[in-house]
């Protein structure tokens, strides 16, 4: 919070002392520190679009975190053994000749807005998002760490405002620590994803002490010069008056508070995307829910001009009951995530925003004794929408048993290329400073997918 402290030495009428401070080295809006920030002098304090349309490209990722199984979602064998078919019945979609599970008729009646990736690989096999997140595998030795994919965007694009982080980070903290959404890695807090929640969120809101002065910004200004030539701290961040009022703007900005309330949302649309579960899986409770208000969630911060999004939803590890979890997760992901889409092109941003989903690996085409599927990195499946992509298809195939990729093997690398191709980056000719001050490509080898793209 935005705290004056300081010794009593001497104090003005007002009760602010001599050397008091502006405590601000906590707040971060979109991992960028304050004084990044407020250097921003360029940056406009509005945007230029109009309601309800984006002034930016933008991208939201939603980390289906222990692997969904994707014999039972978008690739199902009907005629394979029964120890491998399972237990769902694939339905016709409004697409001719592509067919999903029967626990998701919401994408089936709009699978013209969706593509679908079942040969997806390149899975190292760990049990984290880093693959999904950062296209680094898990324990890389990437000096400083592999950075958050909406870093990278940071790095290069900036912020779309001042006051408007440019990566936002919505997942839950997962018991499972490799689960959790990586941050900057080697380029820094400056880019690190902002986490509206916690400590964070609570940093975003002045304190009660302070409203009226705030309310009232230029005597605020007016006190903070008759203390700033004593002050040590205004002397070593030098130049710090012309910036009083920037650190201001950012505090009182309404634009990412407005963004995370849900109740300025119209009941409608908020009904569309469902109700959230806590308790959909027996161990929901450490940070596994089923959240579906944070894809609305997600797409008000784009609107409010955030270029990147992650969001976590329940969990997949099912080694036991995988078709018991099914029927429970599924249906609540069907509607959230066709919810998110429909809205994303009522308001007119389907060709700005791009959205995919998708884990770690998938699932083992052999059941269990336990009624479940273990990991399988040899073969996954992801979702994608919005970008302006190509839809209304299914990109490669596996063999009989969903074992491998048939046809068309896609790798994790490809389908990263591919949202920063949508956000308007050159992959050829961007790169980033790592620690050694060497350039580095954003992503090595992959380039985008030519079926969604080309």
């Amino acid at each position: 919070m935005l705290t004056l402290t300081g010794s009593r030495i001497s104090s003005f009428c007002d009760g602010f002392t001599r050397r008091s401070f502006l405590q601000v080295g906590g707040l971060f809006i979109g991992g960028m520190s304050l004084p990044r920030l407020l250097k921003a002098e360029t940056l406009p304090s509005e945007p230029t679009a109009s309601k309800g349309s984006s002034a930016h490209r933008g991208v939201i990722m939603i980390y289906m975190p222990g692997g969904p199984p994707h014999q039972d979602m978008y690739d199902l064998k009907p005629d394979a053994p029964v120890e491998v078919r399972g237990e769902f019945d694939p339905i016709s979609t409004s697409v001719n000749g592509i067919q999903i599970s029967e626990l998701m008729p919401r994408l089936a009646q709009r699978m013209e807005r969706f593509s679908i990736i079942r040969s997806l690989v390149g899975s190292d096999g760990a049990h984290a998002s880093t693959l999904c997140v950062t296209g680094a595998p898990y324990g890389n030795k990437i000096q400083g760490g592999a950075p958050h994919f909406g870093s990278l965007v940071s790095a290069v694009h900036g912020p779309t405002h001042r006051a408007v982080p440019a990566v936002a980070d919505l997942s839950e903290i997962m018991q499972h620590s490799p689960y959790n959404v990586g941050g900057p890695g080697f380029l820094g807090s400056a880019h690190q994803p902002f986490r509206p929640d916690g400590e964070t969120r609570a940093n975003m809101q002045p304190n009660e002490n302070l409203l009226p002065r705030l309310n009232d910004r230029r005597a605020l200004l007016t006190s903070f010069d008759r203390f700033r030539h004593e002050s040590d701290i205004r002397r070593r961040m030098g130049g710090f008056e012309t910036h009083v009022e920037q650190a201001l703007d950012v505090l009182t900005s309404s634009r990412v508070m407005q963004a995370l309330d849900l109740d300025r949302e119209d009941p409608k649309v908020r009904a569309r995307y469902g109700t959230d579960d806590d308790k959909i899986l027996p161990y929901s409770n450490l940070g596994y829910r089923a959240l579906v208000s944070r894809f609305l969630v997600a797409r008000r911060l784009i609107e409010a001009g955030v270029r990147c999004v992650t969001v976590s939803f329940a969990d997949f590890d099912w080694h036991g009951a995988n078709f018991v979890h099914a029927r429970k997760v599924l249906p609540v992901f069907d509607q959230g995530i066709t919810a998110l889409v429909d809205d994303l092109h009522d308001r007119g941003l389907s060709n700005e925003v791009s959205v995919v989903a998708w884990g770690e690996f998938g699932r083992t085409p052999r059941i269990n004794p336990a009624g479940g599927r273990d990991h399988w990195p040899q073969v996954s499946c992801a979702l994608l929408a919005g970008g302006a992509m190509k839809t209304g298809q299914v990109i490669g195939s596996t063999n009989r048993l969903a074992e491998s990729a048939q046809t068309r093997p896609v790798h994790y690398g490809e389908v990263l290329a591919t949202l920063y191709h949508n956000l308007g980056i050159d992959l050829d000719k961007t790169t980033v400073r790592d620690p050694a001050g060497r350039p580095r490509y954003l992503i090595d080898s992959h380039r985008p997918i030519p079926e969604l793209v080309g």
